[in-house]
């Protein structure tokens, strides 16, 4: 039987899922807690059908975190270095002269036209890291 919540609705209240397979990536283990929080609010906005047209701007994503809007534009760069969130459209002026924010999609999920989940995340390296393997590779190769 299913519990009910929230005037009479059946099911769950909505929920974010964060998997242990991703915390556990050298990408999220060592990233500030700043992106941390946006990748969070960006995961809220997330309903299951709309990877790749999530909608985020500065200013919403600066108070959702409790920041000032010049904060959160370097997080967004750090979430799209370790390839967690990739743009799927860039910000521009609409039709009226009005700015319109950028789209997200997350690369655990795949995107909405049907593109495979890259989980690029995966694959990040810290650069000392990638320094020690140009390195070896150097001394080897």
């Amino acid at each position: 039987m299913a519990k009910t919540y929230k005037h009479h609705k059946k099911g769950v209240p909505p929920f974010v899922q964060l998997f242990h397979w991703l915390m556990a990536t050298e990408a999220w283990e060592t990233m500030p807690p700043g992106p941390r929080t946006l990748y969070l609010e960006l995961k809220k906005r997330y309903n299951g059908h709309n990877n790749g047209t999530i909608f985020l701007s500065h200013r919403d994503a600066a108070k959702a975190c409790s920041v000032h809007r010049n904060t959160v534009g370097g997080w967004f760069q750090v979430l799209e270095e370790r390839g967690f969130i990739v743009m799927t459209k860039g910000p521009h002026l609409g039709p009226s002269g009005v700015g319109i924010a950028a789209t997200w999609a997350l690369t655990e999920y795949p995107t909405k036209d049907g593109s495979r989940a890259t989980m690029a995340f995966r694959k990040w390296k810290s650069p000392a890291q990638n320094q020690c393997i140009a390195l070896t590779e150097t001394v080897h190769g």
